[in-house]
């Protein structure tokens, strides 16, 4: 590891009275072009440049808006390691009828939108089956493991543990069939040892004062985690990764090509960049990038909608999950988060905040009392896969591209393992976990 001395462009012997020693150029700067370029300047590419810039490789990342600016920036500040159940599972097939008759229930599919979405509704469909559901659950089981374990190493060496909060979820039903219903979905998670309570009365009660008495049962999940703000935590991550030697560039890429030595990055501009190493991490737009490569990677869109309401709207104790209505409520430093829901409708159609504006006026009825007035409306776009497990792999063509996309709602929980497999792939060392489940082949 460099000297801190040596990282500020000196050499020890500064002080006593030499001169200070020349600065290594970047590969960028002898005219090498990068050693390693991401795509991506969301948490999952922010956590892969800090990991490779922690072992001494000279990293660019490329974003057109900016670090941490898109999605990683307004999503529900969860660290949720318990969250082991693929989309696909059985509770959300038999829901699906009813939420689709809602359209501003938790799940909406524009009509229009329908006939381009259908061949990722048959792979979902078929996700759900028992033997694909299993590996599913297993491989997401690991990566969980592997996650948490390498979030609370990263959080300590980057100084921002202070910005990760403890306080467990509470997952609430309104009947006691809704609970019944959820049981199956407990029992999978205690076979990977996730702790968990369900609590009633009293007890549910304290656990968040100010509930409606609509909701009888819930279940807390003392190991649940959040973060203050997901955008101030990428943000400072980043600058973790900057002290380490990474660099930003500000760039929208128009296409990649590879080869076994390398891959070429041409911008918007027109200008091209050379790079021995590319990691593809550019969350909905990856599989467009993939495709340049030849690789045809069934990734759909999940617009996501929020509203951040101020802090002193109501006094929310921990995160909240509202499942049968598909939202959560999260308490940051900056405000009160209220979103979630699912509408499938591609990266090019408008926002419809109707739908942020139906999850404020449930907040109102489940938290009466909630001041909904103050509130900053957002949507984003969560990259997801029908299997609901990422990918995380070489490209097929070659060494020279990693693609690390797909996270759904689990990008920023699964971000700093990513980080970790990535590094991994490109150092060309041995992962901690079984990467066949992650493979972009098994499309």
């Amino acid at each position: 590891m460099r000297d801190s001395a040596h990282v500020q462009g000196y050499s020890k012997s500064t002080e006593a009275g030499r001169r200070p020693a020349p600065r290594t150029p970047s590969p960028r700067e002898r005219g090498e072009g990068e050693d390693i370029a991401i795509i991506g300047g969301g948490i999952i590419g922010i956590c892969a440049a800090a990991r490779l810039a922690e072992a001494g490789r000279n990293v660019t990342v490329f974003d057109r808006t900016g670090i941490c600016e898109e999605t990683s920036s307004g999503n529900a500040a969860a660290l949720a390691f318990s969250e082991v159940l693929p989309m696909a599972h059985k509770g959300m097939i038999r829901q699906l009828p009813k939420w689709l008759a809602d359209p501003l229930g938790p799940l909406s599919i524009p009509p229009a939108y329908l006939p381009k979405l259908l061949p990722w509704l048959v792979r979902f469909w078929r996700a759900g089956w028992s033997d694909r559901y299993e590996a599913s659950l297993t491989a997401q089981a690991g990566m969980m493991k592997l996650a948490e374990a390498e979030w609370m190493a990263l959080l300590d060496r980057s100084g921002t543990r202070g910005m990760l909060r403890e306080d467990g979820s509470l997952e609430l039903y309104e009947s006691e069939a809704e609970f019944r219903a959820s049981l199956p979905g407990w029992a999978a998670r205690e076979r990977f040892g996730i702790g968990f309570r369900h609590v009633e009365g009293e007890e549910l009660t304290t656990l968040q004062p100010g509930l409606s008495p609509r909701f009888v049962k819930g279940t807390f999940v003392p190991g649940w985690k959040t973060v203050a703000d997901p955008k101030l935590l990428g943000k400072a991550v980043w600058a973790y990764a900057q002290t380490k030697g990474a660099r930003f560039e500000m760039a929208r890429i128009e296409h990649v090509a590879a080869d076994p030595d390398g891959a070429t990055l041409t911008l918007a501009d027109g200008t091209t960049r050379q790079a021995r190493h590319l990691v593809i991490a550019a969350g909905a737009w990856s599989h467009l990038l993939a495709r340049q490569l030849g690789d045809r990677i069934p990734l759909e869109t999940e617009r996501g909608y929020n509203t951040t309401l101020p802090k002193a709207a109501f006094d929310v104790k921990r995160q909240l999950i509202f499942s049968g209505h598909g939202f959560v409520i999260t308490p940051l430093e900056t405000g009160l988060r209220v979103g979630g829901a699912v509408e499938l409708g591609g990266i090019e159609r408008p926002p419809n905040y109707a739908r942020s504006k139906a999850l404020l006026q449930k907040a109102q009825r489940f938290l009466p009392g909630l001041d909904p007035t103050g509130g900053r409306e957002w949507m984003g776009f969560r990259p997801s896969l029908p299997d609901s497990v990422p990918v995380i792999g070489c490209a097929p063509g070659g060494r020279s591209v990693v693609y690390a996309f797909g996270h759904g709602h689990l990008g920023l929980t699964q971000a700093a393992a990513t980080g970790r497999l990535i590094r991994d792939l490109v150092l060309g060392q041995a992962p901690p976990i079984d990467l066949a489940p992650f493979s972009p082949k098994r499309f």
